[in-house]
């Protein structure tokens, strides 16, 4: 009943309507509408509010255009080999190197990085221009699957792998479960895994196996979702996805461009090959330079 009077309402959120437009997250959004950064029509926006096409938003006295009865266009998505000793932030007291700055430049929007990436881990970072699609991503009721590769110093018990894909390991912010766990080999004293999550609390991995006695000495994130860090993308590289490879993302999640519903776990499998940019170009293991 009340998702009937939901839709029964005319417009769209005020916070979908900014995310779309490419200001920034949902979650950034709603933020800012509650510090009253945001006016529509004149007046001061509050948490629920809805918007027309035709209504004049406006975000810290900037206009922002709103075409709500017109196709939206497509967003700009581009994946990016993060190095080691770079920071996921815009504000940095310390004035490390940034990601953002590699980054091409916009106008009239900004890129959202679609998940974090601490200081000492490598690999996949997605950024896009649409808020939405970053918040299906992103938020933990899709459980979007990461998967990592990481070294260690040591090896993992056959008990703790059985223990980490069926109870879990206890953190102070909550259990810890992967959802798969392989043994990559190693030589000497370091052992690789590979390992998937369907959640991205800050230092996760690294929390998990620290709390086995286990110090990671390497981590890297290789696949978001459907989308894979393929082997020709080297440290420091970034390549936008082209349309099709947008378009089969946006399906996969279920915004425009796509099917209006989130796909069931059997979907999306079979379309998991759609956003790989060639057959073969996930890396099996990760470079040692």
């Amino acid at each position: 009943m009340t998702e009937q009077i939901e839709n029964s309402i005319p417009g769209e959120r005020l916070q979908k309507v900014l995310a779309q437009a490419g200001v920034g997250s949902r979650r950034e959004m709603e933020e800012w509408i509650s510090a009253g950064r945001v006016t529509v029509n004149g007046a001061v926006a509050t948490l629920g509010v809805r918007v027309v096409d035709g209504d004049k938003v406006m975000v810290d006295g900037r206009i922002i255009k709103l075409h709500l009865e017109e196709e939206q266009a497509l967003p700009r998505v581009l994946i990016y080999h993060k190095q080691e000793g770079e920071i996921v932030s815009r504000d940095d007291p310390k004035g490390r190197a940034n990601v953002f700055d590699s980054l091409p430049k916009l106008r009239g929007q900004k890129w959202i990085a679609i998940g974090r990436l601490d200081f000492n881990t490598s690999g996949l970072l997605i950024f896009t221009t649409s808020g939405e699609l970053a918040n299906r991503l992103m938020h933990p009721r899709f459980e979007v699957e990461r998967e990592y590769a990481v070294r260690v110093q040591g090896a993992m018990t056959p008990a703790q792998m059985r223990q980490m894909t069926k109870d879990g390991i206890e953190l102070e912010d909550g259990v810890v479960r992967f959802e798969q766990l392989s043994d990559e080999g190693g030589e000497g004293f370091n052992h690789w895994y590979r390992l998937v999550l369907k959640e991205g609390r800050n230092r996760v991995v690294r929390r998990t196996f620290e709390a086995l006695e286990l110090p990671v000495s390497r981590l890297m994130r290789v696949r978001f979702g459907i989308v894979n860090l393929p082997s020709r993308i080297k440290r420091g590289m970034m390549d936008e996805l082209g349309e099709t490879q947008v378009r089969a993302i946006l399906e996969w999640v279920g915004l425009p461009a796509g099917y209006t519903r989130q796909l069931s776990e059997n979907e999306r499998a079979k379309k998991l090959t759609r956003v790989r940019p060639r057959k073969n170009e996930l890396a099996r293991k990760p470079d040692n330079r």
